[in-house]
């Protein structure tokens, strides 16, 4: 063996060697031709030998079936409908059927679409890569999550690590700690795996900091304290098997006291309209915002925000400060959503923005905790419950929704109306079910016509250099958009991205042997931006992916192979 580059090499072997190691059916077939004597070969004189080769030549040439020749109609329709990024990719595959039987199938199904002519090449070939070496997409997930899990953790004096009493999964690469809003995606795929100890394990972990701190934060770290990220711990409960009252009655208390730190600026709300969470919208109704309890730079990004706020000066660090941190409360660190100019970061306004997704999971928040109350016979509860998530509804609906744009979008306080951002975060409302049939059918046309790529969801329509933008695609945002669009029966585009999303994953994988956090939806490949390089793990990716996996017929429309480069 050689190594180049930390890669190990397997050097040329003896023929024999080679062959004695193929699996039977790939060896290479012997030809036998006519024997000729030596003698018989040294009378052809040299002339002629010339003109044999040549009309060899050509002879070889005419009689060459080339996957072109083939596949003709097939071959056609796969490379002008652009299939694949790379043209090679296509003639390079592998029939599962004859090329009769397969050609047959074509005339029949006449597939016409991209999405189509790419789930029949699915059904009728496969990848070279497909044979031998890398496990299947779905096992190599499974086996991930004893990877990704870490045991309980106690209290290190000094360490920034908060204490979990049970086992939690870790996103991977440098994130080590347990993080609010990617545990649920997360949780997917440990739900399709049948990991159901780990997600009550990890249900505890949450409830126990909600218990101590009064919320969930960003993550399980100290400096993560003054802020939350994206309220999904009721989605969480959701996936728990758990039908004990006592544990259910728990959860419920639980619920309620996260709602009470979302809207814990409700009685403190000052002139300008806002306090801590909580936003007054110009009629009086409340809605909420991204904010941090700290106006200072992150400890995990110090000299990064140091620097932003000295290029937004003369505007105060410690607005810059609290805007950078809202922003990753959101999740969203960064997109061009939070900024006045997309270009610049040092125009973050996150506390200024009443954002769609926020206000929808609050809604749906409201609305299960309504539920919970209703199960647990206390009728007073769940009917102010039902009044705040109607009210919100209400208030939604009058300043998230554009009727002359006929989308969803996000508030800017400071202009008194949407942003021009389009993004993913506009199948909230689809996803928790608050859109009416208009609106969702609205937002399927804006998602097929604006925010559909060839390898997924866009985050949004705008290219920057931050991670939550263009051309960048993520997990959590697929999922949201699928499960959205199949509420509201729009299931042809939701298995259009669906399967685009498993294809860029399933690609990748197959040609680097890896999950990341976020895919390049355009090219197939590892995706970029943002204050870190791309992290390997993936937690979020490996639930969304895995949950997608079970989706009917995805899986026969998926054709391995590596992105363009």
């Amino acid at each position: 063996m050689a190594s180049v580059s930390g890669i190990t090499l397997a050097m040329a072997a003896p023929r024999s060697s080679i062959l004695s190691r193929l699996p039977a059916g790939s060896r290479p077939i012997a030809v036998s031709t006519p024997a000729q004597s030596d003698a018989t070969i040294r009378r052809r004189p040299s002339e002629g030998s010339a003109r044999s080769a040549s009309e060899r030549a050509l002879e070889v040439s005419r009689s060459a079936k080339t996957p072109a020749d083939t596949f003709g109609p097939l071959y056609d329709a796969v490379q002008r409908a652009k299939v694949f990024p790379d043209n090679k990719t296509f003639v390079d595959l592998i029939p599962r059927e004859t090329p009769d039987t397969i050609m047959a199938a074509f005339r029949a199904e006449s597939p016409q679409t991209r999405d189509q002519l790419m789930a029949f090449v699915g059904r009728h070939f496969r990848s070279q890569n497909e044979v031998g070496a890398k496990p299947r997409l779905r096992e190599h997930i499974k086996a991930l999550w004893t990877i990704l899990a870490k045991p309980p953790l106690a209290v290190v004096p000094g360490s920034s690590s908060l204490q979990l009493p049970n086992t939690f999964v870790v996103a991977g690469g440098r994130f080590n700690e347990m993080y609010y809003w990617d545990s649920y995606f997360t949780m997917l795929g440990l739900k399709a795996d049948g990991e159901k100890p780990l997600i009550e394990a990890m249900l505890g972990n949450f409830m126990s900091l909600v218990e101590r701190y009064g919320h969930v934060p960003n993550g399980t770290r100290s400096y993560y304290l003054t802020r939350s990220q994206p309220p999904f711990l009721s989605f969480m409960m959701d996936l728990s098997d758990n039908t004990d009252p006592v544990i259910n009655a728990q959860r419920l208390e639980v619920l309620k006291t996260e709602h009470a730190y979302w809207m814990a600026g409700s009685d403190c709300l000052g002139k300008d309209g806002t306090c801590q969470h909580v936003v007054r919208m110009p009629d009086g109704s409340l809605l909420n915002r991204y904010w941090d309890a700290r106006d200072t730079p992150r400890d995990e990004s110090y000299t990064i925000d140091v620097a932003t706020a000295a290029e937004a000066a003369p505007r105060p660090a410690a607005m810059v400060y609290r805007d950078l941190r809202a922003g990753a409360e959101s999740g969203w660190d960064f997109s061009s959503r939070w900024l006045r100019d997309s270009k610049r970061l040092s125009t973050i306004h996150t506390t200024e923005i009443v954002p769609i997704d926020l206000n929808s999971l609050l809604f749906n928040l409201e609305r299960s905790i309504a539920r919970r109350c209703a199960s647990a016979e206390d009728s007073t509860c769940a009917a102010k419950f039902r009044r705040l998530a109607d009210a919100r509804r209400t208030a939604i609906d009058k300043y998230l929704w554009n009727a002359t744009e006929k989308r969803f979008g996000d508030w800017d306080r400071s202009a008194g109306r949407l942003t021009a951002s389009v993004s993913s975060a506009a199948l909230y409302p689809l996803f928790v079910g608050l859109a009416t049939t208009l609106q969702a059918n609205e937002t399927a046309k804006l998602t097929e016509a604006r925010l559909l790529a060839p390898g997924g969801l866009r985050t949004t329509t705008v290219g920057t250099s931050e991670q939550w933008d263009e051309p960048n695609g993520w997990a959590p945002l697929q999922w949201i958009a699928v499960q959205g669009l199949d509420r509201y029966n729009h299931t042809a585009l939701a298995d259009q991205l669906a399967s685009r999303w498993v294809r860029t994953v399933s690609g990748f994988y197959d040609c680097t042997g890896r999950m990341v956090e976020k895919y390049d939806i355009e090219s197939g490949l590892a995706g970029g931006g943002g204050e870190y390089p791309v992290q390997d793990g993936f937690g979020w990716t490996n639930g969304v992916t895995r949950a997608l996996l079970d989706r009917p017929g995805i899986e026969r429309s998926i054709v391995a192979s590596c992105p363009a480069k």
